[in-house]
């Protein structure tokens, strides 16, 4: 897995935000549908298809860079454009349907959310690929810690087993705090207030017209995106080195250090839909590794490592790439988990002597209303979210009962975890959620692939050399899963909530939506697996966190004395620079701080290549270019565009595993060599 970069991003802005007292007034007029009547046949239909495509989309970007944008705002959007669609197309042969409120609206956003979280969630990409024989393969028998026994090859049997005996217990760990992080404490959860203000705009007279442009824009870029994907396939040839992808854009010289623009929809989307300063940093990571750092390294070959090792040998120059991007994402991740845990402790306690002190996060000038300004509708918001509550002892009960499943379970599926070391993952899996999750609700940003870390680096110390690294992957994957989907549980809510939406429906949507992917995600990532070559270091699809998970646990157990020459003064001079970054982030003014670079998305380009931070900073300059000349114009479509191009892909990747599972090749490879003086 790699990191989940979220945003109030889909950058919603002034256009689709409701007028003081709107939306009040509106839920004074329709009447809001009970809870059960929330949750449809179509919705759930309509969740399993876009739940299937983001699935999809999400082991794409798994499998190649390891960047999740959040989906949060397409879901609505496309949710939207379906459900519309279909009744649009009844109700012109005669039949007479449900009307589509927004309510329901929410209900498949939230759906298709917990559905596609869980390809992202699922390790699908990292420590569970860890464990397969390529992996072990690429970092080679003769590695210290790298045993042929620690290996357990993908199946659908066991990982649909263990995605239904993990995912759902994320969802009863804080449920019953609902209340207590959505109303009392405030938190804003960004990218749930935007998908809220979008799919209120949807369902209101004054956004309709809006709602339909933004609908119409999505349409015809994902079919730009599909169309061109397609034309790419056809100049792709048999191989890794043919086609659009490997097009030196830049020149030869720059292409051998990765450095060209591969004509990718997905990660120009990423770039259009990622903040500003998410692109910039990626961009600023590739300049740093593979313009100046892997050739300074590669010119000491012979000195500082042995000049006749593989590109995948850990004792050469593939180890300093793999363990200074390790560094700086560890760096990054432990600062900000120790400050979340810091802030969430300092306001539950000033929580015990006046509620008010708790902070509010705002991400838009009219995004929330005080209480003071718009008490009916406060009123009115609080008295639907407290309603119809889920019982706490029956949040209780279920952790209790799905933890002791789970326990049983768990061993069976990997022998080298024991039973009582589940249990321990279960016993402080609800703190660590409950910071995620208020974490996520400050700062839109999810860090469950830490906390996975620290439990994948303890279990392997604890379980030693004889299993450490399958016990330290598969504890990895039991509280990344926890946590994630609590903090996911708790932007649905949010956006619940801002939509005049029933608590309880959002909880069963997101159960379905869980059950839905425990079966998608495996699904859909086997398709992945029987149709392309998954983990190739040359291929399109490298996997690249699925070494640097194995390797985190190798190291658990191992230490450090593997490691070629200087690489550890290097890793532990890049762990420090993160540190002080985040540090000098947090204490600079606004107005710079701004400007300063994320150490883990400088990270991501260390080991998987520049060509990805070219195409998305040519997003990030479109959209800055784009917000120059018309930023009412880019507000109310940078999001539809971005999504557009990222689905369309996404949405490609289907026909071109098929063709390639009945080994139906590109006719035409097209291939760059330097001209030959004569």
């Amino acid at each position: 897995m790699g990191t989940e970069v979220t945003s109030a991003a889909a950058e919603i802005g002034e256009p689709l935000l409701p007028s003081p007292g709107a939306a009040a007034a509106a839920a004074e007029e329709e009447e809001i549908p009970p809870w059960r009547e929330q949750i449809t046949i179509r919705g759930l239909v309509v969740s399993a298809m876009l739940g299937t495509l983001f699935c999809v989309i999400t082991h794409k970007l798994n499998l190649t860079v390891g960047i999740i944008p959040s989906l949060n705002v397409a879901a609505g959007l496309l949710g939207f454009f379906l459900v519309k669609s279909w009744t649009g197309f009844v109700e012109r042969i005669g039949f007479v349907t449900k009307p589509f409120t927004k309510q329901e609206n929410t209900v498949i956003q939230t759906c298709v959310v917990a559905c596609y979280g869980l390809a992202f969630s699922g390790g699908f990409g990292s420590y569970m690929l860890s464990m397969d024989q390529r992996t072990y393969e690429l970092i080679g028998p003769d590695y210290p810690g790298n045993r042929a026994e620690d290996v357990k090859n993908p199946s659908l049997g066991w990982m649909i087993g263990f995605m239904f005996v993990v995912s759902f217990l994320g969802l009863f760990s804080l449920v019953a705090l609902r209340k207590v992080m959505v109303i009392d404490y405030k938190l804003t959860y960004p990218s749930g207030t935007a998908t809220a203000l979008l799919i209120n705009s949807f369902h209101t007279n004054t956004g309709a017209e809006l709602a339909r442009k933004q609908v119409h824009c999505l349409g015809k870029y994902l079919s730009i995106s599909f169309l061109w994907s397609c034309f790419k396939w056809f100049f792709s040839g048999v191989g890794d080195s043919c086609g659009f992808d490997n097009f030196p854009t830049l020149g030869l010289e720059a292409f051998k250090n990765t450095f060209y623009f591969d004509f990718s929809p997905t990660y120009l989307g990423c770039g259009l839909i990622c903040p500003h300063i998410v692109n910039c940093s990626v961009l600023l990571g590739a300049i740093i590794s593979w313009g100046i750092l892997w050739p300074f390294i590669t010119a000491r070959a012979g000195d500082w490592y042995p000049d006749n090792l593989g590109s995948n040998d850990f004792r050469g120059l593939y180890g300093y790439k793999v363990f200074i991007a390790i560094s700086l994402i560890l760096g990054d991740g432990l600062y900000n988990l120790i400050k979340i845990i810091l802030i969430t402790g300092k306001e539950v306690m000033n929580a015990r002597s006046k509620q008010d002190a708790l902070p509010i996060v705002a991400t838009s000038a009219k995004a929330e209303e005080s209480s003071d300004q718009l008490p009916n509708e406060e009123k009115l918001r609080n008295e639907i979210f407290v309603k119809d509550s889920i019982p706490s002892w029956l949040a209780a009960s279920g952790y209790v009962a799905l933890a002791a499943i789970s326990t049983a379970t768990i061993p069976t599926i990997f022998p080298q975890v024991k039973w009582y070391l589940v249990l321990a993952c279960y016993v402080v899996a609800p703190a660590l959620a409950f910071c995620n999750s208020y974490g996520t609700g400050l700062t839109d940003w999810n860090l469950a692939s830490t906390y996975g870390k620290i439990g994948l680096f303890i279990f392997a110390s604890l379980v030693g050399k004889n299993g450490g690294v399958i016990a330290g992957l598969a504890a990895c994957g039991v509280m990344m899963s926890i946590v994630s989907t609590a903090a996911d549980l708790m932007q649905d809510f949010k956006t619940g909530y801002l939509t005049f939406s029933s608590p309880r429906s959002m909880f069963v949507s997101q159960l379905a939506g869980t059950a839905l992917g425990c079966l998608i995600a495996p699904l859909t990532f086997w398709l992945f697996w029987t149709a392309f070559d998954i983990g190739a270091p040359d291929g399109v699809y490298k996997a690249p966190y699925a070494v640097i998970y194995r390797e985190m646990a190798i190291l658990g157990i191992e230490g450090f004395s593997a490691l070629p020459k200087h690489c550890l003064a290097i890793c532990a001079g890049f762990f420090v620079a993160a540190l002080a970054v985040n540090l000098l982030r947090d204490v600079a003014p606004k107005n710079v701080s701004k400007f300063i670079p994320i150490p883990m998305a400088v990270a991501i380009p260390f080991y998987i290549g520049a060509y990805f931070a070219i195409d998305m900073f040519v997003g990030t300059v479109i959209l800055f270019m784009w917000e120059r000349v018309n930023p009412k114009e880019a507000d109310e479509y940078a999001g539809a565009v971005a999504s557009g191009l990222i689905c369309g892909d996404g949405i490609w990747t289907v026909p071109s595993a098929i063709l390639s599972i009945f080994r139906i090749n590109p006719p035409i490879c097209m291939y760059f060599a330097p001209s030959v003086s004569r």
